[in-house]
């Protein structure tokens, strides 16, 4: 068990969530998954998590096994044409990890194209510009689907836009 992490999570609440993260933000961020979405069939879904309960962070839960957790909580996988995408950010961490479901991730994407998406949110973050990295991350994303379409083109919206906080 890593002593440090457990006190990191144990110790990081909403408060972080809401300090980086206020309404307007929130807003800003939906009113991009939402443009965004205009731009290709993919569905995107973008979630904060302050911190791991102090349980999972003593087990050395990864950011990466939360985000696939979370990828099926939230039934982003239960899309008709399986074009969600999942944004994760563990704050705690200071983890970014993107979980595609199944059409979008057959290969068609290279790994080094969810990376680059994922290193301009840290680019913001580093510079504490929360908010612009969020959209950036979605920008980021919604380029990648429209390089690589997951499906058909006009398929609704099946999944929130707003921002989730857990």
């Amino acid at each position: 068990m890593n002593i440090r992490r457990f006190f990191k999570h144990a110790s990081t609440g909403q408060w972080l969530v809401r300090r980086y993260f206020s309404q307007a933000s929130l807003q800003a961020i939906a009113k991009a998954v939402k443009d965004c979405e205009q731009l290709h069939p993919g569905e995107i879904r973008f979630v904060i998590e302050a911190a791991l309960s102090p349980t999972e962070a003593g087990a050395g839960v990864t950011p990466r096994q939360r985000a696939v957790e979370v990828f099926a909580q939230q039934r982003v996988w239960d899309t008709e044409h399986n074009n969600g995408v999942l944004i994760y950010l563990l704050l705690a961490d200071h983890a970014i990890e993107i979980v595609a479901d199944r059409y979008v991730a057959r290969g068609r994407v290279p790994q080094a194209e969810w990376d680059a998406a994922c290193r301009e949110l840290q680019k913001h973050f580093k510079l504490s510009n929360y908010e612009a990295g969020a959209i950036a991350c979605v920008q980021a994303v919604s380029a990648i689907l429209a390089k690589h379409p997951p499906g058909p083109r006009d398929v609704g919206n099946e999944m929130p836009d707003a921002p989730l906080l857990l």
